[in-house]
């Protein structure tokens, strides 16, 4: 399938975090608190992306309390931690919101990413992600992740969609 054709059926993107919406870099101070780094251009997609009316979710292998704070911070309410094995967490999202794997973009990074994103309808790497990942992917995103990726991923969709006048209006 085209990826065109992908990008038509995308409803819902769901993004790993770590590599993905961060450079992958785990920062912990004297106090073993943990920071991430977040892009804000991936920040402004997931915005753009949920005022054209659709839905983001996060989920990730590690646990952590920045990825709350940001999932708060960007309005997104589907955040799923904890998880190393993916698939079966996103065939249950699916079946929550009444959405086939076909409707489902997945963005990842490294190996236990590579079920879900050859499993969904649009499986996207990042262009920094594991070389196998990459090799499964539907597309390959030209961005690495925490530098843009999944703006870019959004961007595409909206475009293929023929949304991104709208979005380009709402700025005008």
């Amino acid at each position: 399938m085209k990826l065109d054709a992908r990008c038509q059926s995308i409803e819902l993107i769901i993004c790993d975090v770590d590599g993905v919406l961060t450079d992958g870099g785990l920062i912990f101070n004297n106090e073993g608190i943990e920071t991430k780094r977040f892009h804000v251009h991936d920040g402004m997609g997931i915005k753009i992306w949920q005022r054209a009316g659709y839905r983001l979710a996060l989920l990730t292998s590690r646990n952590s309390h920045i990825v709350k704070v940001r999932a708060a911070e960007l309005g997104i309410d589907i955040v799923r931690q904890g998880f190393e094995t993916k698939l079966p967490i996103v065939k249950e999202m699916a079946a929550e919101m009444g959405l086939s794997l076909e409707q489902i973009c997945f963005l990842g990074d490294d190996l236990p990413d590579l079920a879900t994103i050859r499993a969904v309808g649009l499986g996207v790497a990042v262009a920094d992600a594991a070389s196998d990942v990459r090799e499964a992917a539907h597309h390959v995103t030209k961005l690495a992740g925490g530098r843009g990726a999944a703006r870019e991923t959004i961007e595409l969709i909206l475009k293929t969609k023929h949304r991104w006048q709208d979005v380009l209006r709402r700025f005008e």
